[in-house]
C-alpha cells in the first residue's frame, strides 16, 4: 500500500478549505530527493542538475531546488521567464530546445543561457538573430547505435539533435564562429529504470566527445547526460538506485577522462525529482453501473492526461478506505467528451461511493504542466505541503473568467430581434373597394383572413344600384401575391373603372 504524506482525516481537511480537484506537492520530499541527486555525484565536483521545468513549471517548485543548487533546464520562452523570474540567470539555465523562434534565442542570450542546438541548420540561424556565444553546445543524437524506449521512441525516428556526421561539422563551424567554450548533450530514452542504460549512453557520449576535440582541436568543458531517469508507477517496480547510476557513469568518466582536465556532469532530470511527491486529488462524483462500472471523478485527463496520451498506469488510492478490500472493478473517468478520459481501466479499487476522496498518485511531474482546456475544462490549483504540515496554495484554480479573457466578444453585433408584426384594426371602414384596388397595403398576418376579405370585396356580386363587374384584375393579382406571402408591385395612377 502507498504510504501518503498525508492522513486520511488531514486530506478531508485540506479539500474543505482547497476545494478538488488539486495537485499537492511534498516539499520535505523534494527536498530529500534533490539531496539525494547532489550527494550521488559528488565525485565529479562540477556536477549540476538541471530541474526540467516542464515537469513541473511552478515558480515555488522551481525556488525550492534553485536552493538545493539545481538549475533550470528550459525549452521555451515561458521556461525562460519562470527561471528569470526566481533569479535562475546565467549559466545556471540550460535552454535545450528545437524548431525554436528567434525571440526565444533572443531571451536567451540576454538571459545568459548555455544555449544547447538541436540542428546543424540553427548554427547560422543563430548567428544571424542574436549571435555566438563563447559557450555553446550541441545535442547529439545516436540514431540506431542507442535504442530508444516507448515514450521518447527510436533515437533514429525521434526528431531532435544532430547526426554524428553532422555533429562533427557543426563544432567546426562553431569555433570557426568565435565559441571559446564548449558542451556536449544527448538524451535518448523517458523514464528509464535501468541504470544500467545511462552508462552505456556515457559511453557512446564521452567517446564521441574525445573524437571530436582531436578532430575539431577544441576541448570540452562539460557533458550533458541528459535526463530521462524514470520512476516506479506500477507496484513491484523499483525507483532506480541512484549510486548504482551514478558509478556506472563514473566508470565510464574514468575510462575516456582520465587524462583530460576536469570534466563537469551535467543532468536534466524532471519527473525523478518531483514525480514521486506529487498527488492529484479528486473526489468521485458519480458511480455509473452499465456495461462496467464506472467510477465518475471531478478531475479529468486536462488535469493528468498521461494515461490518456501513453496509457501510463497511476495507482489510486482511497485513504478513507485504505483498510478494505479492493472488491470492486471499476474504470475510473473524467468528464470530457472522449472516451479515452480515463484515470484507469478496470482498476480494482475498494467500493466507492459519491464524495469519496481518491489520491492519483506520482502525479508531481507532466501533470498540472500538460493541463489543456478542450471542452472548456478550466486547470486545477496547486498547493504546497510544507515540512512543518501547513498547506499555502502555489497556484489557484482557473476560473471561467480567465477562460473568457483571451476571447473578444466585443466585435460581434448584438442579434437582431424583428418584432413580430400585429394585425390591422379590423374596422369595416379600413377596406372597401377602392383599397382594393390598390389604395390599401396589406399586411402579411393574418394572410388567410385578408385573402378571404379582399377577395370577397373585389368580387361581390352586383346591385340593382351597381351592376356586376365582370372582372377586376388588380384584385386578383393582391389575392395572388398574398398566398405566395409576396407584395403586389406598386399600384400604377389612380383610374376608375366604370362598374
Amino acid at each position: 500500500m502507498r504510504k501518503l504524506p498525508f492522513t486520511a482525516s488531514r486530506l478531508e481537511a485540506i479539500a474543505s478549505a482547497h476545494p478538488t480537484p488539486f495537485h499537492i506537492y511534498d516539499e520535505a520530499a523534494v527536498r530529500a530527493n534533490a539531496a539525494a541527486f547532489r550527494d550521488a555525484f559528488s565525485w565529479n565536483p562540477g556536477f549540476r542538475e538541471y530541474f526540467a521545468v516542464k515537469a513541473t513549471p511552478n515558480p515555488y517548485i522551481v525556488k525550492i531546488l534553485s536552493g538545493c543548487g539545481f538549475g533550470c533546464d528550459c525549452s521555451s520562452l515561458a521556461e525562460l521567464e519562470i527561471a528569470a523570474r526566481c533569479g535562475v540567470v546565467g549559466e545556471s539555465i540550460m535552454f535545450t530546445s528545437n524548431d525554436t523562434p528567434a525571440r526565444e534565442f533572443v531571451r536567451a542570450r540576454e538571459l545568459g543561457a548555455v544555449v544547447n542546438l538541436d540542428d546543424i541548420t540553427h548554427i547560422d540561424f543563430l548567428e544571424k538573430t542574436c549571435g555566438i556565444p563563447e559557450l555553446v553546445c550541441c545535442r547529439y543524437n545516436p540514431g540506431p547505435l542507442k535504442s530508444g524506449n516507448a515514450i521518447i521512441g527510436k533515437p533514429e525516428e525521434a526528431k531532435y539533435g544532430f547526426t554524428r556526421e553532422q555533429i562533427f561539422r557543426g563544432y567546426a563551424m562553431l569555433k570557426e564562429k568565435g565559441a571559446k567554450r564548449f558542451g556536449i548533450h544527448t538524451m535518448v530514452a523517458s523514464n528509464e529504470l535501468d541504470p544500467r542504460y545511462f552508462a552505456e549512453t556515457c559511453e557512446i557520449l564521452f567517446s564521441l566527445a574525445r573524437e571530436i576535440e582531436k578532430r575539431c582541436g577544441i576541448v570540452f568543458s562539460f557533458c550533458n547526460i541528459g535526463g530521462g531517469v524514470g520512476i516506479p508507477y506500477r507496484p513491484g517496480q523499483q525507483p532506480v538506485d541512484l549510486r548504482v547510476l551514478s558509478q556506472g557513469v563514473e566508470a565510464a568518466y574514468a575510462r575516456h577522462f582520465s587524462d583530460h582536465p576536469p570534466v563537469s556532469l551535467y543532468m536534466e532530470c524532471g519527473r525523478a525529482i518531483t514525480g514521486p511527491y506529487g498527488y492529484l486529488v479528486s473526489r468521485v462524483l458519480h458511480i455509473k453501473d452499465t456495461y462496467r462500472k464506472y467510477a465518475g471523478l471531478d478531475a479529468c485527463m486536462a488535469d493528468l492526461m498521461r494515461p490518456a496520451l501513453y496509457g501510463a498506469y497511476h495507482e489510486i488510492v482511497v485513504p478513507a478506505k485504505a483498510s478494505q478490500p479492493a472488491s470492486e472493478v471499476y474504470d475510473v473517468t473524467g468528464s470530457l467528451c472522449e472516451n479515452n478520459d480515463k484515470f484507469a481501466i478496470a482498476r480494482p479499487l475498494p467500493r466507492l461511493a459519491p464524495g469519496d476522496l481518491v489520491v492519483i498518485c506520482d502525479a508531481g511531474a507532466h501533470g498540472h504542466a500538460m493541463g489543456f482546456n478542450y471542452n472548456g475544462k478550466l486547470r486545477s490549483a496547486e498547493l504546497l505541503l510544507r515540512p512543518d504540515g501547513s498547506v499555502i496554495q502555489i497556484r489557484r484554480a482557473e476560473t471561467l473568467e480567465d477562460y473568457f479573457s483571451t476571447l473578444d466578444f466585443s466585435g460581434l453585433k448584438p442579434p437582431r430581434l424583428i418584432p413580430r408584426p400585429r394585425p390591422p384594426p379590423r374596422a369595416a371602414s379600413s377596406i372597401d373597394g377602392r383599397a382594393a384596388l390598390g389604395q390599401f397595403q396589406p399586411p402579411r398576418s393574418p394572410r388567410p383572413v385578408l385573402c378571404r376579405r379582399v377577395f370577397a370585396v373585389a368580387t361581390r356580386p352586383s346591385s340593382p344600384s351597381r351592376p356586376a363587374s365582370p372582372s377586376c384584375p388588380r384584385a386578383l393579382v393582391l389575392h395572388a401575391a398574398l398566398l405566395r406571402g409576396s407584395s403586389p408591385s406598386p399600384p400604377a395612377p389612380a383610374r376608375r373603372f366604370q362598374h
